[in-house]
């Protein structure tokens, strides 16, 4: 018998469950429903009847992740999290402390199959896509550990969240209910590298959520050599796809450009940059926001960052423009917080043992 994934249920649908397939009262489906967005599992439901319990541990699938490695920035107090899942994956988490509240970086899917040259999320393809109890459970599992609330998301972990599509709608439908986590919609930032048709499927929403552009370069030929995703989709077609995205959502989006020393990252690429975004957004009004961030050196690509002076001058370069840049602040800098590092480390182990 195939179990049931509860933790995906909204509250109506765990109590159509429980009614249906359990024969039990509406209201236990409301009891479990809370009980769940508390990462607890049958054992601790201690307003649940035990033969109710018993039904529950039988033919209900429980996916909370599981801690199974924690490293805590000294510098910063960054929790990065290796959790594995209920059929034994691994993926990562990184819970990072600010003024304005605690914020978690979550994964979507087991591994990639989008090949972004400088991200070890994608050595090794993709595995499977993550469920939106999955989704959920990372949530609930960091808060759990830590002990503290958890105010903000950031889907920036490993894996394409527009790759995994359904399954990343129903969460943030989930965690935005005011039946479970209440985490508001501005409240959540959701990456992408360029998925163009989900990206437009996303705009009908009208999630009022910040989008995020994995850019990286401001030509199709640079950018085709570092994501394949552009050989899909070019970059007429994908800053197309974002105007019509702000026109609809009047939600400003960021565009990410990771800096990688002598390949995009020279004043020349900045001023490329700068009239591209400025000629995509001419006339819509919007605000035009770049993250520059500093490659993050894995062994397996060989990019290397630039110095700080290259970085400043890429910035000031798009000021020129009109292009509103930042620079984006490491945490956990010694528990390698940049997502995909602790699960490869953790794979290259296991293969080796075997």
């Amino acid at each position: 018998m195939e179990k049931a994934d509860i933790g995906s249920m909204t509250k109506g649908e765990l109590e159509a469950y429980v009614t249906a397939e359990l024969s039990e009262p509406k209201y236990r489906g409301a009891q479990i429903y809370e009980w769940l967005c508390r990462g607890a599992r049958p054992s601790e439901m201690t307003n649940i009847p035990k033969a109710l319990r018993d039904k529950l541990q039988e033919r209900a699938l429980f996916t909370l992740p599981a801690v199974e490695e924690k490293l805590t920035s000294a510098i910063d107090g960054t929790v990065k999290y290796l959790f594995r899942l209920y059929d034994g994956a691994v993926i990562e988490s990184v819970l990072m402390k600010y003024k304005h509240g605690n914020t978690i970086c979550i994964s979507s899917q087991v591994g990639c199959r989008m090949g972004c040259k400088f991200c070890a999320s994608t050595i090794g393809g993709k595995e499977r896509d993550l469920l939106p109890s999955e989704l959920l459970g990372q949530v609930i599992a960091a808060e759990r550990d830590s002990g503290e609330k958890i105010s903000n998301i950031v889907m920036m972990g490993i894996g394409e969240p527009l790759d995994n599509y359904d399954n990343v709608i129903k969460f943030l439908k989930l965690v935005n209910s005011d039946d479970g986590l209440n985490i508001g919609y501005r409240h959540i930032s959701l990456s992408t590298c360029g998925v163009v048709p989900k990206i437009r499927e996303l705009a009908e929403e009208k999630f009022p959520i910040t989008l995020s552009i994995s850019l990286h370069s401001a030509t199709d030929e640079g950018r085709s050599e570092i994501m394949p995703v552009n050989r899909k989709w070019g970059l007429r077609e994908l800053l197309s796809a974002c105007v019509d995205y702000y026109r609809i959502c009047g939600r400003r989006i960021s565009f990410e450009y990771t800096l990688i020393s002598g390949k995009n990252d020279s004043v020349g690429d900045a001023a490329a940059l700068g009239k591209l975004l400025k000629g995509a957004f001419l006339g819509t009004g919007a605000p035009i926001h770049v993250n520059l961030i500093r490659v993050n050196e894995v062994s397996e690509t060989g990019f290397k960052k630039g110095s700080p002076e290259s970085v400043k001058a890429f910035s000031e370069e798009l000021s020129r423009y009109g292009v509103i840049a930042t620079v984006r602040r490491r945490l956990g800098a010694d528990v390698n917080a940049a997502c995909g590092q602790l699960r490869r480390s953790r794979k290259e182990k296991s293969e080796e043992k075997a």
